[in-house]
This record gives C-alpha cells, structure tokens and sequence, in this order.
C-alpha cells in the first residue's frame, strides 16, 4: 500500500510539472500511457485519453469503470507558487495546477485500479484517463466510451472530500433572441427589444417548475449575458441573451426546454447550444451507495458539472480534495488525502458485489 501511495506521489507530481489546458493534453496522456505502460497495465489510446482493463475480462460479469480527467483550466491570475511545478511544503500540502482538480483523483483511482485488478473480483475493472472534461468537448470521454467494454457503473474522481455525489446537476445553455422594432429615439418610433427582453428575462426568472429533484433541488435558471443596441439614438430591434440552465432528474434537458419556451413567449426565440449535458446519478439503493455508507459517507446531490453527464450508465462521484480549491490560483491537496482516497476506493470496492 505505501508502494502504491508514493507511486501515486510521484505520478501526481509528474501530471502537474507538464501543462494541459483542454484540447492540448497529448504531452501528459503521453506520459500517462508511458507510466502505465512501465506497470504492465497493457493501456490503449484514442486521441488523448488513455484507459486499461484489468486482466481476466468476463462478458457475464458487470463491468466498473473507474474514471477522472487529465485535463485542466488555465491558470488563474494571483499564482504565488509555479503552477506548472509541483511544489511541496512541510505539511506536505502539494500546490500545483491540476492538482486537485482533478489530478488527486487520476492517481489515487489509478492506484486503486493496480490494487484490485490483482485482486479475485466479482466484476471486470476499467480505469480510463479522459481529456477535455473542463470543456465538455467531443474529443474526451465521449469519444471513448464507445470503445470500451459496455460499462454498468462508473466512479468518477473528482474533488468532493471523499463524500459521494449521488446525483448531479446537468446543464442548458440558451441563446435567446428577442425581437422588436427598429426606430429613431428621438421620436415615439419602434419597439424597444430591450424592453421586450426586460420581460422576458423578469418570465425566465419567475418560472415555476411543478416537479422538484429530491436530491438536487429545484433547476436553476439564470440570464447571464446580454447584448443590444448599435447606437445611442436608434431604438434596437434585437436583444440577444444568454441562459445558464442547471438541470436536474425531474424532468428531461427537453422537458425543461419546453418548460421555458412557454414562458419565454412569442417575443423570444430560445435555441439550446446543446442537450447532451444530462443529469445524472444512481439509485439510492445500489450496492456502492450502500457500501458507502457504511463506511460512514454522506450521499449527496451536487451542483456541478462534470463527465457524468456523458455517462449513459449509473455513476458516483466522488474523490479527493475540495470543490471549493478548484480553478483557483495556488491550487493544491494534501498528501494525506491521496492516502485517504487509495484507502477508501479500495475498502469501497475490495469484495463488492455490482449489479
């Protein structure tokens, strides 16, 4: 165990020391399958994700994934220690970007990976390293999955403390366009399409959805960007807005959609970016969220995003580090919660029966 912990150490220190913004990971996926490699973990690759499965494949047994991504933000303004360095202090706090989000989880699941795939399992294990996660791209773990196993559960790393999400938030993002008519200022000429919007945004804000999530509340609308007007003394005849949606399990992307449409009215054409971001989650019932309860762990619902939401099978998030330290400047994790996080991903899993 203490191999695999300072195995994990080293690797962590290695992802931090080479930058990997979204879209330019191939340097760190490169030495991702190098080390994997070196560990005899036989790992495979398309584009920059990297993944392996565990020795003994059986297409009767359900298959686990375990997975987290290598990808990160760009560095925040305020950095005080070299963000592309890992940088240890004596409390053994390591700071670094990428560190908690979400290199903690990479090496910690990968470490628990080696662990279990020595182990006899009543399931076949997939660990998979997946890129683009922070920008939802189509070059991540979507282009992936369908070259994996079929998948029956996944636990995806990501910084909530060791405490599971069994449940997460999906996202919407409109663009609303609000029409009027143009007409010059001076004179009672037009209609004003800021106006128009400033009704639109006022039903957007007051909308009612009937169905509430246990787990994850109520969905949460906000007008976040909003654009009119060429010039001082010409009445627009277009407004553009944007909206941030943060789905939940009590109505589909497409339900909700609809739901403010409705109240949108004539006046607002709403379009979708895209409704591929879906809720997500597992039933309260299934065997880890059992297991992990007995181990002492608080299910709970969260409100971000993460590759969940491309995860057509049940899933759990849950991982070392804190939400909270995340996209910051000075980002870091402690060691201790890599140690922790190897422990518990294995006590989680050692012997577990999965549907």
């Amino acid at each position: 165990m203490d191999e695999l912990y300072y195995d994990a150490i080293d690797l962590l220190k290695k992802m931090i020391g080479i930058p990997s913004p979204s879209r330019e990971e191939r340097c760190v996926a490169d030495m991702l399958e190098k080390q994997m490699d070196q560990w005899n973990l036989a790992p495979k690759r398309c584009g920059n994700n990297v993944w392996c499965v565990a020795d003994g494949f059986d297409g009767q047994l359900p298959t686990l994934l375990l997975n987290s991504h290598i990808d990160t933000v760009r560095p925040a303004d305020g950095w005080t220690f070299p963000p592309f360095e890992a940088t240890t202090t004596d409390e053994e706090r390591i700071y670094g970007l990428g560190s908690n989000d979400a290199g903690a989880s990479v090496v910690s699941l990968l470490a628990a990976f080696r662990y279990l795939a020595e182990c006899d399992r009543a399931y076949n294990l997939v660990f998979l390293a997946s890129c683009e996660e922070e920008v939802s791209g189509r070059g991540g773990i979507e282009m992936a999955l369908p070259l994996l196993p079929n998948i029956d559960v996944a636990i995806v790393g990501e910084p909530t403390a060791m405490q599971p999400a069994i449940a997460e938030k999906g996202l919407m993002v409109l663009d609303g366009t609000v029409k009027g008519v143009a007409g010059h200022a001076a004179r009672n000429e037009g209609e004003n399409a800021i106006y128009n919007a400033i009704e639109v945004i006022g039903a957007l804000r007051s909308v009612k959805f009937e169905n509430q999530s246990e787990l994850l509340g109520p969905v949460k609308v906000s007008v976040t960007q909003i654009e009119a007007g060429r010039q001082h003394n010409v009445v627009p005849d277009l407004c553009k807005i944007v909206v941030d949606v943060r789905t939940t399990d009590a109505y589909t992307n497409a339900e909700t959609l609809e739901i403010l449409r409705r109240a949108a009215g004539d006046k607002c054409q709403l379009t979708p970016r895209s409704l591929r971001l879906a809720p997500s989650g597992i039933d309260t019932k299934h065997p880890l969220v059992a297991r992990l309860e007995i181990l002492g762990k608080r299910p709970f619902g969260s409100p971000t995003l993460s590759d969940q939401a491309l995860m057509p099978f049940p899933s759990i998030k849950i991982g070392p580090g804190d939400s909270a330290r995340s996209h910051t400047a000075d980002e870091y994790i402690e060691a201790w919660e890599i140690r922790d996080a190897i422990h518990t991903y294995i006590a989680l899993l050692e012997g577990c029966h999965i549907k």
